[in-house]
């Protein structure tokens, strides 16, 4: 006598080979997995909604601190601005006086040298006010950090890198240096021009 077959069992399509018994313990380990990791993905969700609520929140106040400090730059800038054309406005008082007085048939050349020194005076107390100071060249050694060499000059009187004139004036804040005064600097005689800023040695 044959040996009995196993009985086969036919699955229709999208069935498991897993008992009720098996299918019901499965649903219900998983179940509880599942419970614990929503627990901790939706505690996860709320740390992530929180931190970005403090993210928004702290680029809407950097964005607005941009903006604020723009605008204290730009009315530090006009308040700078308007203070010194404040301290200018007499000095173009004075230059429309002069020119009244300038037209009158009775002016003489010395009233206009007095006027203009005037204007002089009055301009030099306005950006003075501010730390503007005038760079002293001639007889100094030429610098070229505050210096701009436009020619040289040869010269028995003064020793060679020295500067001799001054064409244009220079300026300075304090340490900062606004425009290089423009000088002629010595150099020996017979020796040719270095054709550089600097003056020859």
């Amino acid at each position: 006598m044959s040996d009995p077959k196993p009985e086969e069992t036919t699955m229709n399509p999208g069935e498991t080979g897993s008992t009720p018994d098996a299918e019901a313990k499965e649903n219900q380990a998983t179940g509880n997995l599942g419970h614990d990791e929503l627990t901790a993905l939706k505690a996860q969700a709320q740390r992530g909604a929180e931190a970005q609520e403090r993210y928004v929140r702290l680029y809407a106040d950097f964005e607005n601190f941009k903006k604020r400090a723009a605008r204290e730059r730009d009315d530090v800038r006009r308040a700078a601005a308007e203070g010194v054309l404040q301290r200018l406005l007499p000095v173009l008082d004075t230059f429309e006086m002069a020119m009244q007085a300038a037209a009158q048939p009775t002016v003489n050349l010395e009233t206009l040298k007095a006027g203009v020194s005037m204007i002089q005076g009055q301009l030099r107390n306005a950006v003075g006010e501010y730390g503007v100071e005038e760079i002293n060249a001639v007889g100094q050694p030429f610098d070229p950090l505050i210096h701009e060499a436009v020619s040289e000059q040869e010269s028995n009187e003064v020793p060679p890198g020295q500067v001799v004139a001054q064409s244009r004036k220079g300026y300075r804040v304090k340490d900062r240096l606004l425009r290089p005064a423009s000088v002629v600097v010595a150099r020996r005689p017979g020796t040719a021009e270095s054709g550089t800023a600097a003056p020859t040695a």
